[in-house]
């Protein structure tokens, strides 16, 4: 890929990458921005993939994708495998398609903290600053394309902090894609200080979780996974420079999931989204299982539309499986609806 140099303005960075034209006619340009954040000293990293030439975009038309508690955006949703990256497949239909890094994760400013041992400091970045670095955020996107609102998916502890959002910014929101939702119960996490580290096999351990064990290498090949974990690790050049090489992951969504969430709590208020809104969930997810995402469908008594969308042979990674084009199709048909 090509790239042109960086440069800084007052409000972001980009950098621009090489177009290509996709099979339904629209060129796809690929950006990447530094966002600065709400709290000073922060970047947040943001990459765009849209129409080169996006002329007067609606707000239905432009999404921002909001990462986990472990990996970031990038390799989410902008990783290439069989049927394209899920953000250029939403590009080349003339989307606008954006994908954020909470602070310390990925291309955003990652604190002092994650060059010290993990219990020399406190953990980061929970989802009250998560959903801070989203405001920021979306209130760049809005700016940029002269919109009041937009389109917000999140996954896993993405769902925790754009559910967040969205129901404290109704006004912002024209929809909202929850994939593989976080809910009630919950199991209080072990972790230690400021964040945590994983190894190549931790990774493969977590993400085949759910998989009945003689189907793991036909919904989650091994040598994509490789491809994978050295993209990951790519977005971390000090955790992979590390014996043996590992991806740094903050800590603060684990705090939130042992004080907040196993506590019987929750960080947010369902009732208070407004906005139509789609939850999806694998039947093998063993993280988030089925039962979450239907417990909370009933909570969403205020949105505008609510639906709860039930995938087979997938698990909380199905976005990176087999199976992913069964998840982007669905999400796709909820966004192409008009409301």
């Amino acid at each position: 890929m090509i790239r042109a140099n960086y440069w800084r303005g007052l409000v972001a960075s980009v950098a621009l990458a090489a177009h290509a034209a996709s099979a339904g006619g629209v060129t796809v340009q690929t950006q990447d921005f530094m966002v600065p954040a709400l709290d000073a000293g922060i970047q947040l990293h943001l990459r765009n993939l849209g129409p080169a030439k996006p002329g007067k975009l609606a707000a239905d038309k432009i999404v921002l994708f909001v990462h986990g508690a472990t990996f970031p955006s990038t390799v989410a949703f902008d990783f290439d495998m069989p049927g394209g990256s899920w953000m250029k497949f939403m590009a080349e239909r003339g989307y606008d398609v954006y994908a954020l890094d909470i602070r310390g994760y990925g291309g955003s400013t990652r604190p002092s903290a994650m060059t010290q041992e993990p219990a020399s400091n406190p953990p980061f970045a929970d989802v009250r600053d998560a959903s801070r670095d989203i405001s920021a955020t979306v209130d760049f996107i809005l700016k940029r394309r002269g919109v009041r609102q937009l389109v917000l998916i999140g996954w896993s502890w993405g769902t925790t902090t754009t559910a967040v959002f969205a129901a404290e910014h109704p006004d912002k929101l024209d929809k909202l894609v929850l994939v593989s939702p976080v809910w009630l119960p919950m199991v209080a996490p072990t972790f230690t200080g400021a964040y945590r580290t994983g190894t190549r096999d931790s990774a493969r351990s977590f993400m085949i979780r759910g998989i009945p064990q003689a189907r793991v290498e036909e919904i989650s090949p091994q040598a994509q996974f490789e491809r994978w974990w050295a993209a990951t690790l790519a977005t971390d050049p000090e955790g992979a420079r590390r014996t043996p090489p590992v991806l740094r992951s903050p800590n603060g969504a684990m705090k939130d999931f042992a004080e907040i969430w196993a506590a019987g709590n929750t960080a947010y208020d369902p009732a208070r989204i407004s906005a139509p809104t789609l939850l999806v969930v694998g039947e093998w997810d063993a993280i988030t299982p089925p039962a979450m995402a239907l417990e909370l469908f009933k909570k969403l008594t205020n949105a505008a539309q609510r639906r709860v969308v039930i995938l087979s042979e997938g698990t909380h990674f199905i976005a990176l499986e087999k199976n992913r084009m069964h998840l982007i199709h669905e999400v796709q048909g909820f966004l192409d609806e008009a409301h």
